[in-house]
C-alpha cells in the first residue's frame, strides 16, 4: 500500500523496485491534467474567429508582405486556447503555492498591496515621452525611493536606470573607469573573490578589465592577505559580494575597502544580498563605492518571469560625480525635474559618463519598491534582515547532523543556509536529493552553486515563511537526505509524480530541439 506520512506520499515499490503506477486512458493523474503540445492539439482548420465569409482577394494585391506559403501555425478554438494555457499554469511552481527556497534569489511572498499601488492609472499608464509638467508624481516617486536608498545604504548619491542586477554591475564599473579616465588614471585588472556572485567576474569583463580571483579561507570569507598582496598600480578595484555567495557577512569589508583606496582603486559591493542587512548595515560605511540594489529581491518587486527587474546603483561621493543620466533633482519650490544631457553641464554633472538606457527606469518596479518601503517603515525594515536571518539559521541548525554544513562551524550564517552531499551513499548526488524535492512539492533549491562547496544546495526561506511552512521543508529534507544516506533507488529517479519524469540533463544540453517537427 501506499503510505502516507509527515514528508508526504511516497508510491509502493513494484516487484522490479520501480514505482507503481496507475495507467490512465487519459494519461491525467486526478486533477492533474496532461497537455500535449500546442502543435499537437491545433490545426489549421480552426480558429478562434468566424469570418462572414472570404476576404475580398483585390484588398491584398499588391501587398508586398503577402505570404507565399501558409504560415503553418496551430489553429484552436477559444475554449481550447484557454484549456491550454490553463493547463499548463497548472503545472507552474510558484510563491503563492509555497516555500521557493532558492538561495541567492530571494524569492519572497510580493505584498498585494505594492502591487495594487503599480497598477494606478498614473504609475501604470504613464508614458517616457510625457512632458515632464505632466508626470510629477511618478517623477516624485523616483525621487523619494532614490533618497531612501540613499539613507539606506549611507552613500553620497544614486543611479536609477539600471535595469537588473548586472546591468546595476556594468554602471557600478563604469563610474569607475569614468573616475579613473577623469584623473589620467589606466588601470586594467579587476579583483573578484570566489565568494562572489558569478556575474561579477562576467561583468567585469564586458567592461574590458581582466579579471584575477581572489582565494577564499576556510571559512568562506574572502582571503584578506591573498587580496591586499596583490594589489598595486594596475589594480581598479575590487567586487565583493556582502553578504557573501556562502551566505556569510564579509566582517572585513572596511579592511579591505582601506586597503583598495590606500593603493587607489575601488570598491564594488554587490547588493543583491542587501535584503539580509538593510536597516542594519550601511555599505557607505564600510567603506564602499559602488553598489547595486536588487529592487525585485530586497524591496518587493516581482522576481524573474514576473519582472523585469531593477538594479539601481548607490554612489559614494567619489563615484557619485560620474553616474549616468538621467536622474531626477528637485527643485526649490518643491518640483521634480530630470537631469539630461542637454542641462546636465549647468546643473553640475558634466562628468556624467553617459546612459544605461534609452529611458529614466522601470516606474512599476519603482512603485512597488516605494509602497513596500513606505508601509515597512525604518523599523519594518530591520525586522525583515532580522526575521530573514533567523529563518536561515533555523533551517540550518535544524538540518544539523542530516546534511553537511560546510561552514556552519563558522558561527550563524546571514539570509541563506548552505549544504553540500558529503556523506551521500556512492552514485547519489545533490541532484537527487533536489529532484526528491518536487515529489515533495517544493520548487529545489539553488544547486551546484556557490562553486567553493562540491555537491553546494543553498537555501533561502526569505522573512515570509512561517515556523509551520519551515518545519514542513525541514522534515521533507531529513527524510530526502536519510534516502540518500541509505541509496534509496528511487530517489535515483526522482521525480516520480511530476507532470514529467526526470530528463536527461547532458543529452538536453547538448543536443537540444528547439524547433516543433511534426
Amino acid at each position: 500500500m501506499n503510505e502516507i506520512n509527515r514528508s508526504g506520499w511516497r508510491p509502493a515499490m513494484g516487484s522490479a523496485g520501480e514505482a507503481e503506477a496507475i495507467e490512465t486512458t487519459t494519461g491525467n493523474r486526478g486533477l492533474q491534467l496532461e497537455e500535449a503540445l500546442i502543435f499537437e492539439i491545433g490545426n489549421l482548420d480552426h480558429c478562434g474567429v468566424d469570418f462572414d465569409g472570404a476576404i475580398d482577394e483585390r484588398l491584398l494585391e499588391g501587398l508586398p508582405s503577402r505570404r507565399s506559403a501558409p504560415v503553418d501555425l496551430p489553429g484552436l478554438t477559444e475554449p481550447e486556447a484557454v484549456r491550454h494555457y490553463t493547463r499548463l499554469s497548472r503545472q507552474n511552481y510558484a510563491i503563492d503555492l509555497g516555500l521557493f527556497p532558492l538561495g541567492s534569489c530571494t524569492m519572497k511572498h510580493n505584498p498585494r498591496l505594492d502591487e495594487k499601488v503599480a497598477r494606478f492609472p498614473g504609475f501604470a499608464d504613464v508614458h517616457p515621452l510625457q512632458p515632464q509638467s505632466t508626470v510629477q508624481g511618478a517623477l516624485k516617486v523616483m525621487d523619494e525611493l532614490a533618497q531612501w536608498l540613499i539613507t539606506l545604504t549611507g552613500m553620497a548619491g544614486v543611479a536609477m536606470t539600471p535595469k537588473a542586477g548586472a546591468h546595476g554591475e556594468l554602471c557600478g564599473l563604469l563610474c569607475i573607469r569614468a573616475a579613473l579616465e577623469a584623473r589620467g588614471d589606466a588601470r586594467e585588472v579587476i579583483l573578484v573573490p570566489e565568494s562572489a556572485h558569478g556575474t561579477n567576474p562576467a561583468t567585469a569583463a564586458f567592461a574590458g578589465y581582466r579579471v584575477e580571483n581572489i582565494p577564499a579561507t576556510a571559512d568562506g570569507r574572502v582571503d584578506v592577505d591573498a587580496l591586499t598582496a596583490r594589489l598595486g598600480l594596475d589594480v581598479a578595484g575590487v567586487m565583493i559580494t556582502n553578504p557573501n555567495t556562502c551566505g556569510l557577512f564579509e566582517r572585513d569589508l572596511k579592511t579591505i575597502a582601506d586597503a583598495v583606496h590606500a593603493a587607489g582603486g575601488f570598491v564594488y559591493c554587490d547588493g543583491a544580498n542587501f535584503n539580509a542587512i538593510v536597516g542594519r548595515v550601511r555599505p557607505g560605511d564600510l567603506g564602499v563605492d559602488a553598489m547595486h540594489i536588487n529592487l525585485h529581491k530586497t524591496f518587493s518587486t516581482p522576481h524573474g518571469g514576473g519582472g523585469p527587474g531593477s538594479g539601481p546603483v548607490v554612489l559614494s561621493a567619489a563615484l557619485a560625480p560620474f553616474a549616468p543620466l538621467p536622474f531626477t533633482t528637485r527643485g526649490a519650490d518643491g518640483s521634480v525635474h530630470l537631469i539630461e544631457e542637454e542641462n546636465a553641464a549647468q546643473e553640475g554633472h558634466a562628468q556624467a559618463f553617459g546612459r544605461m538606457c534609452a529611458f529614466h527606469g522601470q516606474m512599476g518596479m519603482y512603485s512597488r519598491a516605494l509602497a513596500y518601503i513606505l508601509s515597512h517603515g525604518a523599523d519594518g525594515l530591520r525586522q525583515v534582515s532580522g526575521d530573514a536571518v533567523l529563518n536561515a539559521n533555523y533551517v540550518l541548525r535544524s538540518l544539523e547532523g542530516v546534511l553537511d554544513a560546510p561552514f556552519g562551524a563558522a558561527g550563524p550564517c546571514m539570509h541563506e543556509a548552505l549544504f553540500s552531499d558529503d556523506g551521500f551513499a556512492e552514485g547519489f548526488s545533490t541532484l537527487d536529493l533536489a529532484k526528491g524535492l518536487i515529489d515533495e512539492g517544493y520548487h529545489p533549491m539553488t544547486v551546484y552553486f556557490p562553486l567553493v562547496v562540491h555537491g553546494a544546495m543553498l537555501v533561502e526561506p526569505t522573512e515570509t515563511e512561517s515556523r509551520g511552512g519551515l518545519d514542513q521543508f525541514i522534515g521533507a529534507m531529513r527524510v530526502l537526505a536519510e534516502r540518500a544516506k541509505a541509496g534509496d533507488p528511487l530517489l535515483k529517479s526522482a521525480p516520480h509524480l511530476a507532470p514529467r519524469r526526470r530528463l536527461d540533463e547532458t543529452l538536453a544540453a547538448r543536443k537540444p530541439k528547439l524547433v516543433w517537427k511534426g
